[in-house]
């Protein structure tokens, strides 16, 4: 299976990209930077140097370009304010959709956020920040834009991300208490998500918890 992740040098992908590798899959990380690419090669993933906030959709469809599965793994990162969380949170999700669906990639993943929203009113923004309720609200109408497209979509919404080592116990269904989770096995629940033909048309949240990973999935 050959599959393209949007993000390729974040901390989920680099981790699925290593999963991927050694599954015996294809993996290909869409980078802006030319620097980064040593760092997939390293997962025996192939990188393509493109920036999504600037690309235009025949050039994101070329990447995609005999993909078996596309998963958005991108994010404007925790530094980043406001403006970007529009362009990259939610604009090259977006992009990278629409590119898929023409370029008939069905199978798509996207990883959002827990308590993601494009309906944050001023009283929660005041309470969660300006700039976290812009990427709240980013991811929300990025997930709202998928929902709408002619694509095997699934959702998947983990809780606070932390870089603790994974333990491959996780909780995964349509809603689950907030909590935090490993990026380690956020990569591993993806891993299992893009093969899975049960969870189309489906939104998950996933913390850290009891239940191994393949068990989680066949539990949906």
């Amino acid at each position: 299976m050959r599959v393209v992740i949007a993000g390729g040098h974040g901390k989920i992908a680099l981790r699925l990209e290593h999963l991927l590798a050694a599954n015996g899959d294809a993996a290909v990380g869409i980078i802006r930077d030319p620097g980064q690419a040593a760092d997939l090669r390293e997962r025996s993933a192939e990188p393509v140097v493109l920036d999504l906030e600037s690309a235009t959709v025949d050039e994101v469809v070329e990447a995609l370009a005999g993909a078996d599965a596309a998963v958005f793994a991108a994010g404007a990162g925790p530094g980043s304010g406001v403006a970007r969380k529009e362009t990259v949170d939610k604009a090259a999700a977006v992009l990278f959709a629409e590119a898929a669906e023409r370029a008939g990639v069905r199978r798509f993943v996207q990883i959002s956020s827990m308590g993601a929203s494009d309906e944050i009113d001023a009283e929660a923004e005041a309470r969660l920040g300006e700039v976290f309720a812009a990427y709240l609200r980013a991811k929300g109408a990025a997930e709202r834009d998928l929902r709408d497209r002619d694509l095997d979509w699934t959702i998947l919404r983990p809780g606070r991300l932390t870089d603790e080592p994974g333990t491959g116990l996780v909780h995964l269904a349509n809603s689950v208490p907030r909590s935090d989770v490993s990026r380690d096995d956020v990569a591993e629940v993806v891993l299992l998500l893009i093969a899975d033909t049960t969870t189309y048309g489906r939104t998950l949240e996933l913390t850290s918890g009891n239940t191994p990973v393949a068990e989680a999935l066949e539990r949906l």
